[in-house]
Formats: structure tokens, sequence, C-alpha cells
């Protein structure tokens, strides 16, 4: 089979495109033929060596296919089933396999690629909207990076509780795209200081939540737009690591809460997985959740899905083709 791997950390150009033998699955696991690829920026960050890994390795966290093998001790799954997963490393290759208990069946008016599409981010901004800081009628919340691939999917489960929406982009192509998802303001931040018009826009009082993707350039001005008890979510790092904090700090600007979650702990057992997946393809299938598809290459174009992503140019999911 083909494969993406990884023999030294670094750019994209480490991303080499093999033929391997497909693995074989072990007890309590099974093999999909895999569809269908989600491109995440935990996917830069093992491939960086931000996050440990052994070489040699194939990267990507995220699938949906058809089980055409499967391991001893297996009940969840039965072959030809149609499966998505997340959050379990090796899908850049035509075969992989995971734990039966990470996979979920795919709804049969649900192709695959929009399964592999909202896996792991729509799993994120569920965990963060329903979890995290479960947001209510009334709630006013900040999204940095509202037209990414997580952006817009939890700029809508957002609006479904309730919460009045402040978006930040960079484009106004991305503003468009924010606002037509549902965000009731949307601030580019490439113009406008998005502090001072948070400001602006809630009156002087701050927003209830900060749910940040990027880190290093908006944590600390993230942190003034907060009302006194309000939640600081950092979910990501997509301009870097955020600097060592003093506690302090958060007393000083009105008793903050301080968090930085990971979906791994917010579907840690088959019970929570199946609820929070199922709650989205039910949303799908109703219309009322709409996943956006940015942009498909093929599997042996990963370095430049990569480069896509780390040049911060999304509007939606990217997809791996095998």
């Amino acid at each position: 089979m083909h494969a993406i791997r990884i023999h030294k950390f670094g750019g994209p150009d480490v991303l080499s495109y093999e033929d391997i033998p497909p693995p074989e699955p072990g007890a309590g696991e099974a093999r999909l033929k895999v569809e269908a690829i989600g491109v995440n920026f935990i996917d830069l960050y093992y491939r960086t060596g931000h996050y440990p890994a052994q070489l040699p390795m194939t990267p990507g966290m995220e699938a949906a296919g058809v089980v055409d093998a499967i391991g001893p001790e297996v009940s969840d799954v039965e072959l030809g089933d149609r499966v998505a997963y997340a959050m379990y490393l090796g899908s850049y290759a035509e075969y992989a396999t995971a734990p039966t208990w990470r996979l979920v069946p795919i709804p049969n008016d649900l192709d695959s690629q929009l399964a592999a599409a909202v896996m792991l981010q729509g799993m994120t901004a569920h965990y963060l909207s329903h979890s995290t800081y479960p947001l209510q009628q009334g709630n006013t919340a900040l999204i940095h990076a509202a037209a990414g691939g997580v952006g817009l999917l939890l700029v809508q489960m957002a609006k479904r509780r309730g919460a009045r929406v402040i978006g930040t982009v960079s484009t106004e192509e991305k503003a468009h795209l924010a606002r037509e998802f549902g965000a009731d303001e949307v601030i580019l931040y490439t113009q406008t200081d998005f502090e001072e018009e948070i400001k602006h826009l809630t009156g002087g009082k701050g927003v209830d939540v900060v749910y940040d993707s990027v880190g290093r350039t908006t944590f600390d001005k993230s942190l003034n737009c907060l009302k006194p008890r309000g939640y600081m979510v950092l979910c990501g790092r997509s301009s870097g690591a955020v600097p060592p904090l003093d506690p302090q700090v958060l007393v000083a600007k009105g008793s903050l809460f301080l968090t930085r979650p990971s979906l791994r702990h917010h579907i840690a057992n088959r019970a929570e997985l199946l609820e929070r997946s199922s709650s989205l393809f039910r949303w799908i299938a109703a219309g009322d959740l709409r996943v956006r598809i940015d942009k498909t290459c093929p599997l042996a174009e990963a370095a430049e899905a990569h480069r896509y992503l780390e040049g911060r140019q999304t509007r939606g999911k990217v997809l791996l083709i095998p």
C-alpha cells in the first residue's frame, strides 16, 4: 500500500510518499480501507516533533473508510462496515488500523468525506461548546479563526446554544464566510484591534468566554476581552506556543479561568465518543450543521496540504484522498 512516512522531524518536505506493507490488525483492532483522511493542526505538531513520536511514523489522526480485516477479540464492528475515527495515529495511508472501540458507524446517508471532515474538528467544537464552557442563552463568545475548520463548526454550535458569537478572521472573504455560518459580528484582526472592538461591541463589559485556537499572537489580548470570572479556553497554537503565565495575572484581570483542553480527554470511552459523534451526524442529516470541505488533495500531496494549513489559508476542512 501507499502511505506517508516521516523519517525525521521538520517541514512539509519530510512527508515521504512510500510503498509499504499494509498493517495487520491486532487484538481488539480492525483495519480500514481508507476513503478519506482529515488533515489537522495536530498532524503538523507530530511532523515537527512538538508532539513526541517514534520514528519512522505514519502521521494522521482521522479517517473514514470500510472495515476490511478484523483482529481477534473484536465485537464492535464487522467486515464491510463503514466507519470513521479520530485521535489515533496512522491515518495517512491507503489502509490503517485502529482499536475498534474508537470506530464509529457512518450513517447510510453520510458519505465518507463528510464523515472524515467532521470527526476530529466536529467533536472538538462539540466538547468546547457543550463541556469545557457549556454555552447558554445570553452568553457572548469570542471565537478566533472563526472561518477555519473548527471555527465554522463552533460558530454554528454556539448559535444552536443561544450564544451571541463574535468571530475574528484575517480577510474579507473569511469574514463573509463566518457571517454566512452564523456569526453575529466579525472582526478583521488585520485591520482592527480586536481587543478594542470587543470592548466597543460589548459596551465595555467583555465576553463570557474566548475560544482561542491561535495562541501566541492572540492570547494576551484575549484575556483582556473577558468579563470578570470569564473563561479563557486555549484550544490550539496555530501562531505558536503561549509563553509561561504567572497565575497572578488571572486575579488581576478579574479572577479569570484558564484551561487548555484536548479532545483526547473528551472521548475517553466509547459511550462519550458515540454520544458526541452521533450528535454531529444527526445534526448534519437534519440540515442543522453544515460542514464545509475547503480543499481535497491526493494522499501523495500531503506536503502541499500541510503548507496550506500552515499558511492559515483554510476556510473549512482539508482532506487527503488515497
